[in-house]
């Protein structure tokens, strides 16, 4: 798979690239809305009246839950701080251009991973 060297990728091409990560943050801030909503979320499940067994399993499914849910956070957090990130490197003219081989990354990469730095070659060196 041979790719064209260009120093940078055409107006055109960073105005789409920028399209598709402006979409994907607001996805993104939306999935955070829910993962913080969630996370908030400590009303009980009606246990009161039940089995203490039932309510102490209850209890430990909800710190897992508050865990998990933190953790997703952190993750949309830094998915969206990445692409910010690669918003600033359109602004900047040095979209797309792989850390590493200083080439640029495929489009396709790209498309599917927009806030990639490094291209398939450097990532397949790490």
């Amino acid at each position: 798979m041979s790719q064209e060297i260009r120093d940078r990728y055409n107006d055109s091409d960073l105005e789409e690239f920028k399209t598709l990560i402006l979409d994907k943050i607001e996805t993104a801030k939306k999935q955070l809305q829910l993962i913080e909503s969630a996370y908030r979320n400590d009303s009980n499940n009606g246990t009161d009246d039940t089995s203490p067994t039932f309510k102490a399993f209850d209890e430990g499914s909800e710190v897992m839950s508050k865990e998990t849910s933190s953790q997703l956070a952190i993750r949309q957090e830094k998915f969206i701080r990445d692409l910010n990130n690669a918003l600033i490197r359109i602004e900047n003219k040095t979209y797309g251009i792989c850390r590493v081989t200083k080439r640029l990354i495929n489009k396709e990469r790209l498309k599917l991973v927009p806030h990639a730095t490094l291209s398939i070659e450097a990532k397949n060196m790490q």
